[in-house]
């Protein structure tokens, strides 16, 4: 394939990411680049693809993504590739390729790759817990997620113990180039709601390779957690709200919803001073029926605590309960993204300022490159 001198189209690079993440993308070679994945924690069904420099996360299991006007063609030998639409050459992308320390396995046989997996272009991702209270019934599990999938699958082990993920975070900072780690869990029974387990994943890492680590649970009865979480190591933290009502909450996610949005605002408030502005987040999923006033005025909240409210478009899972729901239209994200972002600047935040985790990527959402327009 010639290089490309121009791209057909005068999109700008933050519509057009915002356009691939509600449409999806359909894939000439689907096995090409880093591995994608079907169900399982995380932004699973999802591709990473780089576009003019910005790695992203794009659909391509997904029922809208089978019929997305979007196209990428097969790479050529250097890794590159087309991406089209209704057959006119938008941009020129790349596919992140699949990441070395996959190849290797503990001495006790696990493959790296069961223990943690590489997200976006340089992020190391793991579910330390692969099991959750929420999950156990339909009852009261979040609709969207699909956590025992990877473990009923057998891509994961259930617990991942800090000397295994100190192991691997090392192999993949000297083979990949690995910048930072997300570790995620799923609840577990007890008043620390995940924190305890972190906290010990957190410190095995830091023994062994200084790498900076985000820590994600849901908020913990006592505060004290969030001095330990950082003692340990963990420099950023994330407690997800995914939905800002409460009527959304109990409807989408029951057995989660039993944590109120009042509570998460009290735990922010308590986290960031440990933490500092910026390094709490929370993950907010946009087209689940939260309006878009709603979403901002809560972010507008959220700022004003110093806690970065990473806004990404809902995307089924297959196998979930909202597998066959709509994605969220490029207009509706748009119409929150880009007054976000100019709320995140005036409030002193940015993406590009977090020191490790789901905000500081930001390959779920295109987010961080409406911020980066307002810098340019």
């Amino acid at each position: 394939m010639k290089p490309m001198t121009k791209p057909a189209s005068t999109i700008p690079t933050e519509q057009l990411i915002n356009e691939l993440q509600s449409f999806g993308v359909r894939l000439v070679a689907p096995k090409e680049g880093a591995d994608s994945r079907r169900g399982g924690a995380g932004p699973s069904d999802h591709k990473a693809v780089t576009i003019d420099g910005v790695t992203v996360m794009a659909p391509v299991h997904t029922a809208p993504a089978f019929e997305s006007p979007y196209l990428v063609e097969k790479p050529d030998q250097f890794g590159r590739s087309r991406l089209t639409r209704d057959g006119a050459t938008i941009a020129e992308v790349s596919f992140p390729l699949r990441p070395k320390f996959y190849e290797l396995k503990t001495a006790e046989g696990v493959p790296y790759s069961h223990i943690a997996t590489l997200h976006g272009r340089d992020v190391l991702a793991t579910t330390v817990l692969q099991t959750c209270i929420r999950y156990q019934s339909r009852t009261k599990t979040c609709q969207f997620c699909a956590i025992g999938q990877s473990l009923s699958a057998g891509r994961t082990v259930a617990h991942k113990t800090p000397a295994q993920l100190a192991e691997v975070a090392e192999a993949a900072v000297r083979l990949d180039g690995v910048k930072h780690m997300v570790m995620t869990t799923g609840t577990p029974k007890g008043e620390d709601r995940g924190a305890a387990v972190l906290t010990e994943s957190a410190a095995g890492v830091k023994a062994r390779v200084n790498l900076p680590i985000q820590l994600q649970c849901e908020p913990p009865e006592d505060d004290a957690w969030y001095a330990r979480m950082r003692d340990a190591g963990a420099d950023a933290l994330g407690m997800h709200l995914e939905s800002v009502t409460e009527e959304v909450r109990r409807r989408i996610m029951p057995g989660k919803a039993t944590v109120s949005v009042e509570r998460y605002m009290t735990a922010f408030a308590a986290a960031v001073p440990v933490f500092g502005r910026g390094q709490v987040s929370t993950y907010i999923l946009a087209g689940l029926g939260d309006t878009r006033e709603e979403i901002l005025s809560v972010s507008e909240r959220l700022v004003a605590l110093g806690v970065y409210p990473f806004v990404v478009p809902f995307t089924p899972i297959s196998g979930t309960p909202l597998e066959s729901h709509a994605t969220p239209s490029p207009a509706f994200m748009a119409s929150i993204l880009r007054p976000l972002a100019g709320m995140i600047r005036a409030g002193g935040l940015a993406a590009e300022d977090v020191k490790a985790g789901c905000a500081k990527c930001g390959a779920c959402s295109a987010l961080s490159t409406f911020e980066k327009r307002l810098r340019a």
